[in-house]
């Protein structure tokens, strides 16, 4: 879940020539807007229809479609500031940085209530409207928000403490370990991530075994759950891409020692876009109601304004 390598990975300094500079930064553009336009998709159909809204099931996908949509979009400004602008103001990265920080690690733990949600509708269906209201899903959401926030704003305030103002008004290439340079701030994180990840795994392979074994009829929803969640752990596992990002540029280089600049890329590509690709899929193409009614909208047969 390390977002240091938002910005390529700092490409700064290892320049490829000016064609294959320009195909990458179109392909990362192109992609980008793809998955904003499916996302932007989403969003509308689950605006435009009650019967989401009124859903904590359908309310936890729209939280976590909107994040991947802030990252995405993030990933993609940083991307290309680094073949064009190459420095920015280090106040500026911070705000980049830490919106990027903030929306990487609240997936996991989003995916992690997602299955829970799973679990209660298969193993708990008298309850699941008792336990799983629309009042306590915003409360789910904004407790999230607040886990993220005591680990990404406390980089920040090391920063503060640990360097001078005029650091804020310096010009660097936007990277996290630029911006954020205390040795404080990669031990502490390491500790974070690993009880973060280690929660969110422990949940999501809980609920999916009980589910498993719940389901003794092998009804066709408890099929459909398992398979969720196992798609939840697919998601879990290329998000946690970002968590061994230093390891896996490592891995790259050493496979591709003459090409730096294209082992980056691949990189970013597989850390930063790949992970967010696969969030329209669970919800938007294998949900039969969310199917219906993004149609519509995805292939213009309504207007998505």
């Amino acid at each position: 879940m390390d977002v240091s390598s938002v910005n390529t990975t700092g490409i700064v300094g290892y320049a490829d020539s000016f064609s294959k500079a320009v195909t990458k930064n179109v392909i990362v553009v192109f992609i980008g807007i793809s998955i904003t336009y499916i996302n932007a998709s989403l969003i509308h159909t689950f605006s435009k229809h009650q019967i989401f809204y009124t859903n904590p099931r359908y309310i936890l996908f729209i939280h976590l479609v909107i994040n991947d949509m802030i990252q995405v979009s993030l990933t993609i400004i940083l991307f290309v500031i680094s073949y064009t602008i190459y420095r920015i103001n280090v106040s500026v990265c911070c705000v980049f940085i830490l919106l990027a920080l903030f929306t990487t690690e609240n997936t996991p733990l989003n995916l992690a209530c997602m299955a829970v949600e799973c679990y209660i509708a298969v193993c708990m269906p008298l309850r699941h409207v008792q336990i799983c209201t629309i009042q306590r899903t915003l409360i789910l959401i904004g407790f999230i928000w607040t886990v993220t926030s005591f680990n990404v704003l406390s980089d920040l305030f090391i920063t503060l403490a640990t360097q001078p103002l005029d650091f804020f008004h310096s010009q660097m290439s936007c990277i996290r370990r630029n911006v954020f340079p205390s040795p404080l701030i990669p031990k502490k994180r390491d500790i974070t991530y690993s009880v973060f990840l280690g929660i969110v795994w422990c949940t999501i392979f809980y609920t999916y075994f009980r589910i498993l074994f719940a389901a003794k009829t092998a009804s066709k929803d408890a099929k459909k759950a398992r398979n969720t969640i196992i798609l939840h752990v697919f998601q879990l596992l290329l998000c946690m891409a970002t968590y061994v990002a230093p390891q896996l540029l490592d891995i790259l280089q050493q496979w591709f020692p003459k090409n730096r600049t294209d082992s980056l890329f691949a990189h970013y590509i597989i850390v930063q876009i790949l992970p967010r690709s696969v969030s329209p899929i669970i919800y938007g193409i294998r949900d039969n109601t969310f199917r219906k009614y993004l149609k519509r909208y995805l292939f213009c047969k309504d207007s998505i304004l």
